[in-house]
Parts: C-alpha cells; structure tokens; sequence
C-alpha cells in the first residue's frame, strides 16, 4: 500500500544542539575564534596552529580529535551506510524479477499483519537513520555547515530547521496577489519607522526604501532575495502592529505578507551573513505580534547563536581596522538582538541566550546634531537613534539585575534590600535622562517600562524569596500606577509604540503580584499604613511612593484588578493567549473583589451612623493562604512554561 503522507526524510525528527565555533584555546582565553581549518587565526598568530582543536561536550579535555577527521569519519560512515542500501536494493530488484510477490489477499490475515510489520519496521530504519544523520548536525558550527544547508546539496536547509523550531501553527501559503498601491504600502512602511524602527534600527533606511522601489519599480534592476524579505516583513509587522483584532483586515494582511516573505526564508535564513540576523530580527518583532503562528523566545535563540558565531558580541580589537558605517551597523544589530533577548527571557521567565560578561560591545554613537537637524523635516528622513538608545540603556540595566536576582544562584542575597534599592535608584536616574523631544508615545511606553521594572525587581525572586513590609507597599502603589497607565493605551483604537502580546504576559504579571501582596498586608495596605523604612549612610535612598499613595486605597485596589481583567479582555481581541491569562486570573481576583467591596459597604455603613469614617477596619473573612497557592508557581506569572 502506498503511503500517501510525507516520509520521515521529509520531516525527520530535529535535535540540534547549539552551535560551537571556538577552538578549544580561543574558549579558554575567551578570545574571539574565526574557526578557520586547520587552525584559526588566533593560534596561527601565536604559534599554536598545531594545538588548534575543537572541543565539546563529547569531545572532552585530553580527548579532542582533529575537527577534519571527524567529518572525514562521519562521511565515510555514510559512505559504507549507501553501499549497503545499493547492494539491499539490487538483491531486492534481483529477487523481484525472479519470483514476482503478488498482493497479500486480503482473506489472509496473517500476510496482511506480516505486510504491515515489515512497513513500519521499514519505516522505523528510514526515520532513525535521518534523526541519526540530523543530529549529528549540532556538532558543526553554523560557518561549517553553511554548505550543507544549501537546497542543491540536501532538502534540510538551516530556514526549515528555523520554522520547524518556531513554528506554532503553520502560516498559510502565499498565494498569487496584487502589489497594493505604493502610497498605502508606505503608509506600511512609515508606520513601522515611527513605531518600531525608532527601537530596533537593525538596518538602514536607504536599504528600506531601496527595496521598495526595486520591488515597485517596473524593467528596473533585478531584487534580491533580502530585499524581498525586508520589504515583505516590513508591511507585514507595518499591518499587524495596527490591528485591533486577529479577526480584522489589518490581521490578514499581515499574515498574508509573512506567507510572501517566507517563500525567500532558505536564501535569506542561510547563516554565516548579517543579513540571516537582520532577517531574524524582523521575524522575531512580527512573532511578538502573531504568537499564533510563530515563538519568539525560539526565534530569538537563532539571532543570539548567530550573533555570537559571526563575532558582533565583541568589539573588533582596535588595532584592526573597521569601516565606522560598518562598525556602527553591527552595534546596532547587537543591540537589538541584546535588547529583545531580554525583553522576550523576561516575560517568559526563562534564561538570557548570553551573559554581559560574554559581551564587549560599546554602545553605537547618536548622529551629530547637524545632520539631525537636517534631515528633521524630511518625511523620509533618517529617524534619530536616541529613542533606540534608552532602550538599550534600560535593556542593560534590566539585565544586570535578572542575571543577580534569578539565574546568578539561589544561596540568600547578603543586604538584598541595598541592592535592590540600588538598582531601582539607577532606573530612576535612567528615566529622569529623557530628552525634551522625545515623543509622548515612547515617554508614556518608557513610564511603564520602568514600572514594570520596578514591580519584577521588588517581586520574590531566587535570591530574595522574602518581600519586605515597605517592598510589598511599592510592589502594591507601582501595580496601581502601571494599570493607570497601560489601561487607556490598550483601548486606544490608534495602536502607538510597539505594544505587542509581551504586554499582555507584563500586565498578567503584575496583576498576579498584586493581588500576592494584597492578600498577605490587606489591612496596611488598605489602611494606607506606610512602614518605617531606615536609610544607612552611604547607602542609597529607598524607591519614593507615588504622590497619591495611600488615598482611598479600597477604591484603588477595586479599580486596580477591574482594569486588568478589562485589559487582558482587550488584548484578547488581539490574542486568543491573553484569553488564557484572563481565564487564570479571574478566579483568585474575584474572591479579592468580593472582599473589597464588602469591605467598602462596611465603611460606607459605618460613615453614615457615626458621621465620621473610621480609621481602621477588621480583616473581613478573606483566605490569604488561597491566594498564596494560586500564585505559587513563578513561572506560571509570566506565562511561561513549567520545568523552564
């Protein structure tokens, strides 16, 4: 019977492990390897070219092997691998012509079971010698293997071994379209440049509005495949970051330009280039915006491999000269590989690709006030990087505290609370930098960026796993403060910045440790009873309440968690995961209500028969060990996955 489904060669299993590029030498000095055979730059220079070997995980120290030979190895085992198979299929042919089989008659139950057991133990062979051959990939860097992926050598490129990792749901096909008209695909394009280039200037304009002339240009040059892909994955992020709905046309286009631009996904993808990272890039902001079809905690794992495997997470040494407009591309695109990285590890819980004491790379330079102004007035102009570069800032400053605070160990942080005041101080003194022309937009997308901050930096972590009296106060006032603030914006119907399904996982979070500190201090914080918090000398302040803390802290607290369902109930017009969250959080917040509005009858009572408000109330019936357990799991906060 023949089988109508695709074989295991078409869709084997993956299991590749991460790349490694760096000789064994240039690992342990922490030098930068440019993994040339037979032996790298590094320790041609030195003398070494003889010591020049790779080493990992299977080949442990004393035990490598020369990196030829063991591709010399693995072909000739292929090699002795396809004599066999001819020699089995001309015995096969042979016996064939010979004695002809005919079909099993279907009254014969046992020739039917026989004919079934030698299929799927025929099948069994075919997928476990492509899951052996595929796995065997992980142990070549990306450089190596950038031949092998080529579609005229095998049907595996590194694009399907990308998309099969990231994809969620398959993106529908492209099919044949009409180009829309060139005023409403810049419209696209102008979009995407005020809202999401201003934070990721991962490319050049130039290059941007190269494309889309090439590709609205009639008997012009030819396009290329990377102008393709950006031009394609610009108005697809252009469409999707104005949708309100994944039911809406803006939500269709997007989808139906992300079909078009993967039809280049194994050119473009092909690593070894800056544009495979540029293109990564673009894939992961529109995952940020479609986490139906793609991930973009997978997708920007790639980036960050190949990041590090061309070298830009370390400045080029000095005495090698580099082109300025060069080097000023590649501290961008590490930038905004660095800064998504850990936007997306946060959010999700989970681990940063590479730690700071990996990188080296200094911050890319602010065009001169000159050519700034020049280009002001141009409605094409070149957009200023100082947005991009608070952004990096905040991302470097996040970063520093994530890495303490959660995956540095999990032995007690000796004097947590100076730390932790310390590194609110400096995302303090971060937001108190911004210009006088930065846009309201990004002002009001950094205000809540810096609450959110402060809110996960308070929150029980690995280190610190107990909260203070004055830290459950801020975590309580800051929560109130960033729902104030996102809770118009996400029922805004003109969609501004770059808010993205992140938000909802930020809003979920910070709605469950607010209801975590609420149930634990429910009659300070509802009293508005500020605790006594000492200031050492030398030491720095600690973070200042909002000005209106403490004032009808019932009324705040009911308005608080109606807001973030109404929010989440938002966003899940965008996202059906926010639809998810809601469902998590509504049944621990509607005890929390009931509470607090039984509790303000109780007041309201008690103010009309003594013609005073009282000062203090009872704790009503109310189980803070319920909401404890609710809230146990501090991956579970910020939707990411158990076991991460």
């Amino acid at each position: 019977m023949t089988r109508s489904g695709p074989s295991a060669a078409d869709t084997p299993l993956l299991r590749v492990s991460r790349p490694v590029s760096a000789c064994s030498r240039c690992r342990a000095a922490k030098i930068k390897c440019d993994g040339k055979l037979p032996a790298c730059t590094a320790c041609e220079k030195s003398g070494r070219a003889g010591e020049c070997s790779s080493a990992n995980d299977q080949f442990a120290k004393g035990k490598e092997r020369s990196y030829v030979a063991s591709l010399e190895s693995r072909v000739e085992k292929l090699e002795k691998r396809l004599a066999y198979a001819r020699s089995r299929k001309a015995s096969v042919a042979m016996h064939d012509g010979e004695e002809p089989v005919e079909a099993p008659d279907r009254k014969d139950s046992l020739a039917t079971i026989r004919a079934a057991i030698h299929g799927k133990a025929a099948r069994r062979r075919e997928a476990a010698d492509v899951n052996e051959l595929v796995s065997d990939f992980g142990f070549l860097s990306v450089n190596a293997t950038t031949r092998d992926f080529e579609s005229s050598t095998t049907n595996m490129t590194f694009a399907r071994l990308i998309l099969a990792a990231a994809n969620n749901e398959p993106v529908p096909k492209s099919k044949p379209f009409q180009l829309p008209s060139r005023p409403a695909a810049m419209a696209l394009v102008q979009y995407y440049l005020d809202n999401v280039f201003a934070l990721f200037p991962v490319f050049s304009e130039t290059a941007l509005f190269n494309a889309l002339d090439a590709v609205y240009q009639e008997n012009g040059r030819p396009v290329t495949d990377f102008e393709h892909w950006l031009l394609y994955m610009v108005l697809a992020i252009g469409a999707t970051g104005q949708s309100r709905s994944n039911q809406d046309p803006f939500y269709a286009d997007g989808v139906l330009w992300v079909g078009r631009a993967l039809r280049y996904a194994d050119r473009v993808l092909m690593p070894g280039y800056v544009s495979q990272i540029q293109a990564l890039i673009l894939l992961v902001q529109y995952s940020m915006l479609d986490p139906a079809h793609f991930d973009s905690w997978q997708l920007i794992g790639f980036a960050c491999r190949a990041v590090v495997d061309l070298g830009f997470h370390q400045d080029p040494p000095k005495e090698q000269q580099t082109d300025k407009k060069t080097l000023e591309l590649r501290r961008r695109i590490f930038f905004c590989v660095y800064s998504l990285d850990r936007s997306v590890s946060m959010v999700h819980a989970r681990s940063f690709s590479f730690t700071d004491d990996s990188t080296s790379v200094a911050f890319p330079s602010a065009p001169t006030l000159a050519s700034s102004a020049a280009s002001a007035n141009l409605i094409t102009g070149p957009h200023s990087i100082d947005t991009a570069l608070l952004l990096f800032q905040l991302r470097q400053a996040q970063s520093l505290w994530y890495q303490e605070l959660f995956q540095s160990s999990r032995d007690p942080l000796q004097n947590s609370s100076t730390y932790i005041w310390q590194m609110c101080q400096e995302m303090r003194e971060w937001s108190e930098s911004f210009p006088d022309s930065l846009p309201l937009a990004f002002k009001e997308f950094f205000d809540l960026e810096l609450l959110y901050s402060y809110v996960y930096c308070l929150a029980p972590s690995c280190r610190v796993q107990a909260v203070t009296t004055y830290g459950k106060t801020l975590i309580f006032e800051y929560s109130i403060a960033y729902m104030q603030k996102i809770f118009p914006i996400s029922r805004d119907p003109i969609n501004t910045a770059f808010y993205t399904y992140h938000d909802a996982l930020r809003v979920f979070f910070v709605g469950s440790q607010f209801l975590a500190v609420l149930s634990e201090n429910q009659d300070d914080l509802l009293n508005g009873i500020v605790p006594y918090t000492p200031t050492l000398a030398g030491a720095p302040p600690p973070p200042p309440l909002p000005s209106n803390a403490g004032v009808d802290n019932i009324d705040r607290s009911i308005n608080c968690v109606t807001h973030i369902r109404e929010t989440l109930k938002t966003f899940g017009h965008r996202w059906d995961d926010s639809k998810a969250l809601l469902s998590s959080f509504e049944t621990p917040s509607e005890n929390l209500l009931t509470s607090l509005r039984h509790r303000k009858r109780s007041i309201e009572e008690l103010s009309r028969n003594s013609h005073s408000p009282p000062n203090h109330m009872s704790q009503l019936s109310y189980d803070p060990n319920a909401m404890r357990a609710a809230f146990a799991n501090p991956g579970a906060l910020q939707g990411g996955h158990p076991g991460y």
